[in-house]
């Protein structure tokens, strides 16, 4: 992490498809990043040149119209292309975004004025094998979830760390997470909560039966790998994505990548728990409510 004071100059505007109010918003902050001197391009997620300007290294700034899903989408691009993202919130949660979409103004304010930080998180990288030949990798903001499909039935998930046998969990599924996604799935699963630029990797099991059913942490340095037994139907899962059919036999191996993801924040640097209390106080005055 560390403060920087140059305004960006160029800046990539990617709003969600499915949120008109956010197209509406992009029209808005790209007239006025205009007036500021600032070179803009707007688009979206799905649209191809988000992808090519991203991975030109074209933007100083990725500025994200969305909610958190918005900004794991954002973020296997962004990652590796080296651009830190800054995300206006509008959707429900928000937890990785740094402001309200009706702030945008103060937020855009700071930004031009070099009133920023980065704050840099570990990515994990995870490559799936069937019967013991690659078939594809992907790159992990929050989690990859290997389990069931949608039989409600468990899956053997024979589970080895650094080459060395773990142990069999017998289970709904098995999250591998990041620090980023350990107030995610994770956390709703009963793992613990990681500080955001702790470079650890997260072991923690859905709903295990007769297994181990607490988390593990483990260093940046270990690889996990997960294989599975079964004779029904399994997935596994990249930050929510589309859920991909595996096979008995199957494994997916994972480990730290060599690229990390990069978020603008403008608050002080324990705005993290201050957030997560926050947003763990409005859940439970909901839940008071109900």
């Amino acid at each position: 992490m560390k403060p920087l004071t140059i305004p960006p100059e160029r800046i990539l505007i990617a709003s969600h498809p499915a949120m008109p109010h956010a197209a509406a918003l992009a029209e808005v902050l790209t007239n006025h990043l205009h007036r500021n001197k600032v070179d803009v391009i707007a688009t979206h997620l799905r649209d191809a040149i988000f992808e090519e300007k991203l991975t030109s290294g074209w933007p100083d700034i990725l500025l994200t119209l969305g909610g958190d899903g918005t900004m794991l989408r954002a973020g296997h691009v962004s990652g590796p292309s080296g651009v830190p993202m800054l995300g206006l919130n509008m959707g429900r949660l928000g937890f990785l975004t740094e402001a309200a979409g009706a702030d945008w103004e103060a937020a855009l304010g700071k930004l031009l004025q070099g009133a920023y930080w980065i704050e840099e998180r570990m990515m994990l990288q995870a490559d799936y094998y069937s019967e013991g030949v690659h078939q594809g990798k992907w790159l992990v903001v929050n989690e990859c979830v290997v389990g069931r499909g949608e039989l409600v039935r468990p899956v053997e998930l024979i589970t080895e760390v650094d080459g060395h046998f773990l142990t069999r969990y017998m289970a709904d599924g098995l999250i591998i997470a990041t620090a980023t996604g350990s107030t995610a799935y994770a956390l709703a699963a009963g793992g613990p909560i990681l500080p955001p630029i702790s470079r650890s990797l997260l072991i923690v099991p859905v709903a295990p039966h007769l297994s181990v059913d607490r988390a593990i942490v483990l260093p940046e340095d270990s690889t996990v790998c997960i294989r599975v037994h079964t004779d029904h139907q399994a997935t596994v899962c990249v930050d929510g994505q589309q859920p991909l059919p595996v096979q008995d036999g199957d494994y997916v191996h994972l480990e730290a990548s060599d690229d990390n993801v990069q978020f603008v924040r403008m608050g002080e640097k324990g705005y993290f728990y201050q957030r997560l209390t926050s947003h763990m106080n409005i859940h439970a005055t909901n839940g008071e409510k109900g």
